[in-house]
């Protein structure tokens, strides 16, 4: 009996989920590596003497530093072979985690987490998330959803066990961990990781229809492609939104429940990510299902889904800087969870649905580009607020303002759900 194999005859039917489990393994510790610094952020304030500004400033900037790196990650990843993209990145970005743990001020926590970290990470997602779309035509939400799962994943276990570890060995000792273990991860990739182009392992080389699949994209045909489709830009506006907020919410969440309910760093750490990151992953989940399902006879449904999360989440991030209840903050870091589950199982799926697949990598730079050279500023933004009011009050009234954030994405991605996107659709 012959092995059954994928449409390009060269690798088995059932590696497009080996390689879903393998780029899990990396988004985890990706985004694991990159919670670890808000998990910690007293302690490093502590030890290194550093204000609310400069920590803010450490973030902004690295945030900046990826937005610079990822539109370039994007080109590279429609140009050259993934796997080689994605295996350096997780190694790079694991050793400059594992060289967090001996900076010893300010200048060498914004060189290796802006230049190293930023800078490799950057490389990732592009080429990852285009991919999964490459080999996960009919499953495509759930498997992105699979693939988002890890980010939750990473932080509620980075918030759980950073916080511990920092408590009982030093926050030094948290970084040395994590970056630890991804590197090993990332050495793996070396023999298991497959699909880059011209590699007996690449994915099916035709596109849709069964025609011969374009060439790259040039760098003008793309950057068009993001001005001049107007759901490409309605839906960015909504992406821009989630990372604005996210950002703020990863760098200061857990200081803000130890501020203003008084808890330990691991309590505020477990809290602050685990409420919040549970939901999104439970939500994410069913989101990626039932989007899968229902698109075939909606095919709108991804962004009026999108739409709507965004809308309903905007009093709950609200509520969650007035409410003076741990409690009552607990449950609403769970709602705005769920929320973002709801729209994020889409994020990628939904802008793929109206550009052409032969430009997916690239665009998905430009996405994360625009998304984070704005949403950069949001870390800054509740460092500064907290030097003017105190850190509690401070970051009660930033999470005020950003729930108008979602207010303005949700708006723009509704004008999509309505108006543009049948115009803009791509059928494969």
């Amino acid at each position: 009996m012959t092995q059954k194999t994928s449409r390009s005859g060269s690798v088995p039917s059932f590696y497009k989920w080996e390689l879903l489990l393998l780029l899990f393994l990396a988004y985890f510790f990706h985004q694991a590596d990159r919670a670890i610094f808000g998990v910690v952020t007293s302690d490093i304030q502590n030890d290194l003497g550093l204000s609310n500004t400069q920590i803010g400033t450490a973030q902004t900037v690295m945030f900046l530093t990826l937005a610079v790196m990822v539109p370039i990650a994007g080109f590279v990843g429609d140009r050259f072979s993934k796997k080689w993209i994605i295996t350096g990145s997780i190694l790079f970005w694991s050793l400059a985690t594992m060289l967090t743990g001996w900076v010893g001020g300010l200048l060498g926590i914004i060189l290796i987490r802006s230049i190293a970290t930023a800078g490799s990470e950057s490389f990732y997602a592009p080429s990852a998330v285009a991919l999964i779309a490459d080999w996960h035509k009919k499953t495509r939400s759930i498997a992105l959803s699979v693939h988002q799962a890890a980010l939750y994943i990473g932080v509620i276990t980075s918030g759980t066990v950073a916080g511990w570890v920092s408590m009982k060995y030093g926050w030094r000792a948290a970084f040395y961990l994590f970056g630890g273990i991804g590197f090993l991860v990332g050495v793996s990739f070396i023999f298991r990781l497959k699909g880059g182009p011209g590699e007996e392992s690449s994915p099916p080389p035709q596109a849709a229809g069964g025609l011969p699949a374009e060439k790259s994209p040039t760098i003008f045909q793309t950057v068009r492609t993001l001005v001049t489709t107007p759901s490409v830009l309605l839906l960015t506006t909504g992406f821009v939104a989630i990372v604005f907020v996210n950002n703020a919410y990863l760098s200061w969440a857990p200081k803000f429940l130890q501020e203003k309910f008084q808890l330990s760093p691991a309590a505020a750490g477990t809290n602050s990510m685990f409420w919040h990151h549970i939901a999104a992953l439970i939500f994410i989940m069913l989101s990626g299902t039932v989007s899968d399902l229902m698109v075939r006879r909606a095919p709108r449904f991804r962004v009026a889904l999108q739409c709507a999360s965004m809308l309903i989440g905007v009093p709950v991030i609200y509520l969650m800087g007035k409410t003076d209840s741990l409690t009552v903050v607990c449950a609403a870091m769970f709602l705005f969870g769920a929320m973002r589950g709801l729209y994020e199982a889409n994020t990628q799926a939904s802008v793929f649905d109206v550009v052409e697949p032969r430009m997916r990598s690239s665009l998905v730079g430009l996405m994360v580009m625009t998304a984070f050279l704005i949403g950069s500023l949001s870390p800054l933004l509740l460092g500064k607020l907290q030097d003017i009011y105190g850190p509690a009050e401070g970051i009660s009234r930033g999470f005020v303002f950003l729930s108008f954030s979602w207010l303005l994405g949700g708006t723009a991605v509704l004008i999509c759900a309505l108006f543009t996107f049948r115009r803009d659709r791509i059928s494969e």
